[in-house]
């Protein structure tokens, strides 16, 4: 009992700090809303990569750590500004830059380093950017465009709840023993179903331009594409013997714990959200 009430009282307060980001806006105004959100991400982004370097350290990789946190950082303000300054743009070349200038410095600064490995420390230091970082710089794209951003975590969640559920019920063929013992491909089956019913019944209650195919695709996204996400994870967790990448929520684990779907899910919802939009 007292597990459940510790697991209880760590999830009511990320959820508090997550919605209550995104809705700060209507609190402080626009402006400060997206720099609320963009400086939960950025939080949510160095926990990540502070995550995927301790495992990467397990694995015996030698990252360049502070590059590793600038670049993050760097990228979510740079698309907070994009946000703040240019309104709702996808701003792909801008990405491009930042990814370039950080893949030329990691290399540059590597040559006066003496590890056995530098090509594995390069990737190594970079990868955070690409998996963590720059997913989450979208999410003041997704909530300022169509406001998708809160029903992505709602499908996200209900996908979570029912493939457990529905898993522990009537599940029997495992989907992925290697990676994720406890999925079967009866709860996955029940999740995206129970994702795809929460984007056509609650989206539309959002009363955005989006139709009712728009809500179709964004709950497949968020059910398919958020459990390849957990499979990642998990992937990355077992490779070092981890149970948890953390313990920032008491009972749930660590930031890669609590945003591993939605860091597979937030390029994908842009992408579709931006070609909606023109």
């Amino acid at each position: 009992m007292k597990t459940f009430w510790i697991r209880t009282a760590s999830a009511t307060v990320y959820a508090l700090l997550f919605l209550g980001s995104i809705y700060s806006g209507r609190l402080v105004g626009e402006t400060w809303g997206i720099v609320i959100l963009s400086a939960f991400a950025l939080f949510v982004a160095l926990g990540c990569t502070f995550e995927y370097y301790r495992i990467a350290e397990k694995h015996g990789a030698h990252p360049i750590k502070p590059l590793g946190y600038a670049f993050s950082t760097i990228t979510i303000m740079v698309w907070a500004g994009i946000q703040l300054y240019d309104g709702p743009v996808f701003g792909v070349d801008v990405l491009g830059w930042i990814l370039q200038l950080s893949l030329v410095i990691t290399l540059a600064v590597q040559l006066w380093r003496k590890t056995e490995n530098p090509f594995a420390d390069v990737l190594h230091t970079l990868l955070p950017l690409l998996y963590a970082a720059t997913p989450l710089s979208m999410m003041p794209y997704l909530h300022y465009s169509m406001n998708v951003l809160v029903m992505c975590i709602i499908m996200v969640w209900v996908n979570d709840s029912f493939a457990y559920m529905g898993g522990s019920l009537v599940g029997r063929h495992k989907m992925w023993p290697r990676h994720s013992p406890g999925k079967t491909w009866e709860g996955t089956a029940i999740g995206v179903a129970a994702a795809v019913a929460a984007g056509l019944f609650i989206g539309p209650l959002f009363k955005t331009h989006l139709v009712w195919y728009d809500w179709l695709v964004l709950g497949l996204v968020c059910s398919i594409i958020g459990t390849l996400g957990d499979l990642v994870e998990s992937m990355l967790k077992r490779s070092v013997e981890l149970k948890d990448s953390g313990n920032i929520m008491p009972g749930h684990g660590g930031f890669l714990d609590r945003f591993d779907s939605l860091l597979f899910i937030l390029p994908v919802a842009t992408a579709y959200c931006y070609l909606m939009v023109h």
